[in-house]
């Protein structure tokens, strides 16, 4: 297990199986690409009786085959089943005839896509779970696969015979920026923080994607390598991306679009109009399946309206929207050329501001109030032509909200008497509008830091730099 970087949560959980007195169903899911397979695979390697994996958009004769032929590897024994029902009786069959108190795990890979119509898949797997591995307190059965969505619907919330019978969950999330750091470092790739962070507002912490670069090669070079010649590895990869994990993929494209066109997120209504799905039910199915999937985020706006806002927090699909689906595929050096763009200078604040978000924990300890209960969110205020916005804040217990300014620059900024202006004016507008009695402390979170002088001693309580976005929780 010394292979797998990061995941220290779910190691334990995995690991935990092991040693309990009961038998175990756990559901490992996490969007394409994640690592899900690698994880239960490694952490298990040593435990694993019985491996299998669906197809994609196979029939249920051919998955039904595929089972066949896999169980046969391990119990040659075991007779052709003609349904579920009966693929699941061979395997108990087969898992009868292990020795000893030692648990073995059953690892079901991309079990969704073996849950073809009318095959009765789910309904065979609850009555082996229910009626055999349930009562053997050797087992750890394992379902994996990406698709968020369904294991949620039939398995986490299922309300027939698998009803709370899952006993563990594992959401597998992309890698935060210290887990990127330390996977760079064993592929012995030795990039600076401020390189690995152009990195991940690219491609995320995604390690399929990580594992594509090379050593020796620059952040710039691997981008377009990667990105915008014929046959890299990230040319098209977002079409596949849903395409893998969702039916009617074409909605959920039209959400990621919409939501990459805007800065601040948009409401539910306000989506419904510009993505142009013709029903509510629909969008709201929709949303739901990217939320789950990582690739959307909602949140309400601090003491503002109730109309929850949708954020688009998945880098590469902000960054394949942006840079790469305009640009016919080439051996020159494109991305290079982009870098000194305004475009490129704009998208990079944006995507800098989504990377926080995604380590406000990290920015809770660089504060030192890792240990103070606090609420995280935006704030903005547009009744009138002279409206303010705060991208992010946190309101403390301890009778503090920090009101926090993010900016991705190549060296350390500098405030003028302008920019102290506007900051002003964010902080007068939070006070008078929320009424707050707490004290609003300005929060300046930057690759390099400020430069000391007059305007960052006297409007400035508090900053951090990249550094701190790299804390290991």
């Amino acid at each position: 297990m010394a292979t797998v970087i990061g995941r220290h949560d779910e190691k334990i959980i995995l690991q935990d199986a092991l040693k309990s007195n009961r038998a175990e169903l756990i559901v490992v899911y996490g969007r394409r690409r994640i690592g899900k397979t690698y994880l239960v695979g490694e952490v298990y390697k040593q435990h694993i009786c019985f491996a299998f994996s669906g197809m994609h958009k196979s029939t249920y004769k051919n998955q039904l085959k595929n089972f066949n032929l896999a169980l046969q590897n391990y119990f040659p024994k075991s007779k052709d089943a003609n349904d579920w029902l009966g693929a699941f009786y061979q395997l108990e069959k087969y898992l009868n005839t292990l020795r000893g108190k030692k648990k073995k795990v059953v690892f079901i890979d991309e079990f969704p896509w073996l849950d073809t119509r009318k095959s009765g898949f789910l309904s065979a797997f609850d009555r082996f779970w229910n009626s055999y591995a349930s009562k053997r307190s050797d087992l750890v059965v394992v379902v994996c696969g990406s698709a968020a969505s369904y294991f949620i619907k039939n398995i986490i919330r299922n309300k027939g015979g698998l009803h709370n019978r899952l006993t563990q969950k594992i959401q597998l999330m992309p890698f935060n920026l210290h887990e990127t750091e330390q996977f760079l470092k064993h592929k012995n790739i030795r990039f600076t923080r401020y390189d690995i962070l152009q990195l991940y507002m690219s491609m995320g912490g995604v390690p399929h994607y990580l594992d594509k670069i090379n050593c020796g090669e620059s952040v710039a070079q691997a981008i377009d390598r990667l990105c915008f010649t014929k046959n890299g590895f990230l040319q098209q990869e977002f079409h596949q991306v849903f395409a893998s994990l969702f039916d009617q993929h074409d909605n959920h494209e039209s959400i990621i679009r919409t939501l990459a066109n805007v800065r601040k997120g948009l409401t539910r209504n306000v989506l419904l109009k510009k993505s142009k799905i013709n029903s509510g039910g629909t969008l709201t199915k929709t949303l739901a399946e990217l939320e789950d999937s990582g690739f959307i985020e909602k949140y309400l706006p601090y003491k503002g309206n109730n109309d929850a806002l949708y954020r688009l927090s998945d880098e590469y699909s902000l960054f394949y929207l942006k840079f790469i689906e305009h640009v016919k595929p080439s051996k020159q050096a494109h991305w290079m050329k982009m870098q000194t763009r305004q475009s490129y200078k704009a998208w990079l604040g944006f995507s800098f501001e989504t990377v926080c978000f995604k380590h406000v924990e990290q920015i809770k300890a660089g504060l030192g109030i890792a240990g103070v209960n606090s609420v995280y969110g935006s704030w903005i205020e547009k009744k009138n032509d002279d409206g303010a916005q705060i991208d992010l804040l946190i309101d403390r217990d301890d009778r503090v909200i920090n009101l926090c300014e993010m900016k991705f620059y190549h060296s350390p900024f500098v405030l003028d008497k302008k920019y102290v202006q506007e900051m002003a004016h964010k902080k007068n507008a939070f006070a008078s509008v929320t009424k707050t009695r707490k004290a609003l402390f300005v929060t300046f979170i930057s690759t390099y830091g400020l430069l000391q002088n007059q305007y960052s001693k006297q409007h400035v309580q508090n900053q951090l730099t990249m550094e701190h976005l790299y804390i290991n929780l």
